[in-house]
């Protein structure tokens, strides 16, 4: 079967329910072929060497109460008015481990479980994380088609940049695809329950309101005291340079 394109509309088979949660139906299997080695960046390419790590000692445990917690917050983000995909949540195994964690959330929403060791080994992530959003790309592509690497250079983002990005929020979320985003943090820019310092770090676009333009995300670093919470675009938008995504 021919992995899908995003730059055809894909329409996910299944449907938006009348709660607004997109349904899948007929995802790739669990067991598609695991993607090639990665290539080396391309020219031009951001990487990064900055630690992306959580103290050891912070870290939260994947148990079958975090799991019932995230249906119940995944229930009730999915109201008429939001577009809010099924996923399958864990905190990320170790302080390094977020773009594996977030890699497994983005596959799950496609009916793809992996753990995040297995993840870790193919983007591959090493005890600094992982260097670069094409990684991501790399792996998710390799399981389920769609996804391209989105770079944001200019921090802010340009109009340009922002209209994408909702423009790949909308499209993506509506074809069952959640996007990874590379995100920096300042301390005067932070998710909820963040450290005050900067935080690197990788997590999951899930869900989004078309009224308030509202994103929900998905958060391997339990630093919020949900495992999702909702932002609001311009945050989102501002977060992410002058890294990328996966979309």
């Amino acid at each position: 079967m021919t992995a899908p394109n995003r730059r055809r509309f894909f329409t996910v088979a299944g449907a938006v329910a009348a709660s607004g949660a997109v349904t899948l139906a007929g995802s790739r299997s669990a067991q598609a072929q695991a993607p090639a080695q990665a290539p080396a960046p391309t020219a031009g390419a951001l990487t990064t060497a900055e630690p992306q790590r959580i103290p050891a000692t912070a870290l939260r445990r994947n148990t079958p109460e975090l799991a019932r917690q995230v249906r119940q917050q995944l229930d009730a983000a999915s109201t008429q008015a939001n577009v809010v995909l099924n996923i399958d949540f864990q905190y990320q195994e170790t302080g390094y481990w977020c773009g594996p964690a977030a890699t497994r959330i983005a596959l799950s929403a496609r009916g793809v479980y992996r753990t995040q060791q297995q993840l870790a080994n193919e983007l591959p992530t090493t005890t600094n994380g992982t260097d670069w959003i094409g990684q991501v790309t790399r792996v998710l592509s390799g399981y389920v088609g769609w996804y391209e690497t989105k770079e944001l250079p200019n921090d802010p983002p340009t109009q340009a940049q922002r209209d994408l990005l909702w423009r790949d929020v909308t499209l993506d979320i509506n074809s069952g695809y959640a996007i990874v985003a590379n995100i920096v943090a300042p301390a005067n820019n932070h998710p909820p329950g963040y450290p005050n310092y900067t935080i690197w770090h990788y997590f999951t676009a899930i869900g989004y309101n078309p009224d308030t333009r509202d994103v929900l995300i998905a958060d391997s670093a339990g630093f919020a005291p949900t495992a999702t919470y909702w932002l609001s675009f311009n945050q989102f938008a501002t977060l992410i340079p002058p890294k990328g995504y996966s979309a």
